[in-house]
Parts: structure tokens; sequence; C-alpha cells
């Protein structure tokens, strides 16, 4: 199981991550604190600085190819450059302003483009990004993609049906619409290529944050709870209280805790109980029961949850002896080793989550009062158990008989020390 300390101080995954040389400029401009904002706004940075470099290469072929000729097309590329550059500075005028500008200037503009040079160039290929402006405009604003989205097709369907087929500029020349054919067949490639791997780069980030998470939030809900009641209210149940007939509980307090702790450092006591409480907590695991809670230096655990009675016990009995042990070799505090004192009793309980924030899963009853008390009489250094409990592990734990011990609220009752395994499991 996933530790929850752990997963908090894990350094974040971050999959696929973008270089920060070109994450700077990307997140140009960009002033929102929604992620889902800054994600669409970063892919208008993204189509926009791709425009820039298209832009670019077109000037630079036109403008050794013919510049006095083809000046009329390179005043829309410079246009194009100027804009693509202006674009993120217009994110904090609205989430949507500077795709709205990209696309509406996109679009008139290559309808100029395609009338200047004619069909022959192919120019007007480009409306088949089209569908790549959902990215800018996000899900979220389907209406107004759908709206551009059908602009752009009939700027398609103009064009291919009134503009020229060798345009206004050097219409004689089909060497020049043979170059600028082929380059915008690999503008086009490469701006969907770049546009729809930075769009999922920035979906594969997020899906990663939320992943991790979700391991934070379960591994959360695995320490206040067991899993079966974590599946439970995953289900939305409306209330969960469970009557358990024979659920085993054991309580365990450290002797002399508060006088000891008295005059320490608390960096040293939180230390302390830290370490233990961590390995009473990873014998929990093994020996198969929950902890319920901890209260100041008292730790509570119960097993028996599934209704087999006679296996909840043992695995009680064998994570009290457990926890013995491991106190046995834990350090001291202080200058003085603490012993350890536990109580177990077997009996009917009430279980289920309470609370609205900060809610809890707890046990209530007979098994949990009792075994409290068996605690609250017992002795120093021993495991004092119930009847009850002797009588349902009788043939696999050694006990001595304590005799009868007064118990305020109940009366005389006849107690046991557990004191180990007749055999080995």
């Amino acid at each position: 199981m996933s530790r929850l300390r752990d997963l908090i101080r894990r350094e974040p995954k971050r999959g696929l991550a973008i270089p920060l040389s070109l994450d700077r400029p990307l997140s140009a401009g960009i002033v929102s604190s929604d992620p889902r904002v800054a994600r669409r706004q970063r892919c208008v940075n993204a189509a926009a600085y791709v425009g820039v470099l298209s832009g670019v290469s077109y000037i630079a072929l036109t403008s050794v190819y013919d510049l006095r000729g083809l000046l009329p097309l390179n005043i829309y590329n410079v246009l194009l450059v100027i804009v693509g550059v202006a674009l993120p500075f217009l994110h904090r005028y609205g989430e949507n302003l500077a795709a709205i500008v990209l696309v509406s200037f996109v679009s008139v503009g290559q309808l100029y483009v395609v009338w200047m040079l004619g069909l022959t160039s192919n120019l007007h290929i480009f409306y088949l990004l089209g569908g790549a402006s959902l990215f800018l405009f996000g899900i979220q604003n389907l209406k107004l993609f759908a709206g551009f989205f059908i602009c752009i097709a009939l700027a398609l369907v103009v064009a291919l049906n009134f503009a020229p087929v060798d345009g206004l500029l050097l219409p004689a020349d089909t060497r020049l619409r043979d170059m600028i054919s082929s380059q915008t067949m690999l503008s086009v490639l490469l701006i969907n290529a770049v546009i729809i791997f930075y769009a999922l780069t920035l979906v594969h980030v997020a899906e990663t944050s939320l992943e991790q998470e979700h391991e934070r939030s379960e591994a959360l809900i695995a320490t206040v709870m067991p899993d079966a009641i974590a599946a439970r209210l995953k289900t939305s149940e409306e209330r969960i209280a469970d009557r358990i007939d024979t659920l085993s509980v054991v309580f365990a307090d450290l002797v002399g805790f508060t006088p000891a702790a008295h005059d320490l450092p608390p960096e040293e006591v939180v230390g302390f109980l830290d370490t233990l409480v961590r390995t009473f907590d990873a014998l929990a695991e093994q020996c198969g029961v929950e902890k319920i809670k901890t209260v100041g230096d008292c730790y509570m655990a119960a097993a028996g949850f599934d209704g087999r009675a006679h296996e909840g016990a043992i695995a009680i009995g064998r994570f009290a002896l457990a926890m013995f042990r491991a106190n046995a070799a834990h350090g001291p505090l202080g200058s003085g080793k603490l012993d350890l004192r536990a109580g177990i009793h077997c009996g009917p309980a009430t279980a289920g989550v309470i609370g609205e924030m900060r809610f809890s899963y707890d046990v209530w009853g007979d098994a949990v009062n009792m075994a409290a008390r068996m605690e609250s009489h017992g002795l120093p250094g021993r495991i004092q158990a119930s009847e009850a409990f002797r009588v349902l592990t009788a043939q696999e734990f050694a006990f001595e008989q304590r005799g009868t011990v007064k118990i305020k609220g109940i009366g005389d009752v006849t107690t046991y020390f557990l004191s180990g395994e007749l055999r080995a499991s």
C-alpha cells in the first residue's frame, strides 16, 4: 500500500516535460490561474509562433525569388509575423480573444493569398487546419469553435469555387507556384504536427498530475478507514453503519509516558512516538488487523470486521504480542525505557463512518469498552485479556490466569495474561 507521507513528499511526476527555454515563451502573456484556460492559451501561443515561422519562411522564399513582383504577398506575411508576435499580449483581455484574432486573421488572410497566387499554389489547404482550432478554443467553448469551423469551411468553399486558378501575381510563372505548393504542403504538415504534439503533451502532463493526486487521495482514504469501507464510500452509500457480532479489540498504552515526556523537547517526544507508531502500523498490516486510531500515546486496533470472529481474534493476539516485542526493541524516551500495557476483549460492536468534515471510521460497543478497561486495569509489560478472548483463542495462545479484577461499572471480572503462542503459524 502506498504511504501517504511518501506520496506527499514525492517529487511531482511531469512525464514528457517541455524544456524551460520553450515553456517560457509558450506561457507568455498568460495570467489566468485556471489550468484549463492556461493550457488553451499555450496552444494559441504555439500556433501563433508556428505561424510566425511560416510567415518568415514565405518571406524568405518570395524575397529571394522576386522581391518586387511578390511584394503584395509579403505584406500579408509581414502582418502574419506581427500578429503572431503580438497575440500573447491579448490573453489578459479575454481568455479566448487571442484565439479569435488568430483564427479570424488567418482565415481572411488565406483568402487573400489564394487570390494572389491561385489554386495551383495549393495555399487553400491551410484551411484543413481548421479542425485543430478546437485545441485553441477548448471543448468548453464548443459553440465558439463550431461557429469558426463553419466560417473556415465556407472560406474554403469560396476559395475552391471562385479563386483564380493561376492567381493575380505572376500568373504565367508555374515554377513559382510549384515552389509555393511544395512549401505549403510541408508547412501544413509541420503546423499540424506541432499543434497536436504540443496539445497532447499538455494533456499528458495534466493526466500525470491527476494520477498523482488520485494516488494521494486513495492513500489518504486508506489511512483513515479499511479498504472495504473506503470502497463502500466511493459507491456513495448514504450511511455506513455495521453491526459486528464478535469483534476483537486491543488497546495498548505506554506506561509513564506523560511524566517521562514532560521536560523533553517536542521534537524528541514526537520523534519517539512517530517511529513507534509507524512500527505498530507496519505490524498491523502484516497481522491483518485494522488500526482504528491513536489517542495520545494509546493505540487502538481491531479485527473481525468480515465476520470471521476466530481468525480476527487470532490476528489481534498475534498483533499484541508483536507490539510488545517491537516496544522492547525500541529506544528509550529520554533517559528511561517505557513499558507497554495492553488489554484485549472480544464482543459485539457497532462500526461506522461519522462526521462531515474530517470524518472518521470508528467502533463502539461492548468490545471497545471492555478492551479499554482490560488495558486500564492491566499491569505494565503485560497483555490482559478477557474470558471471552481466552475462550475464543485457547487453542492458539498460552494464558496465565490473573484472577478476579474489580472493574468500575462492571464488577468482578476474571482476567488472563496473554503470554505467547502455542504453535507457530
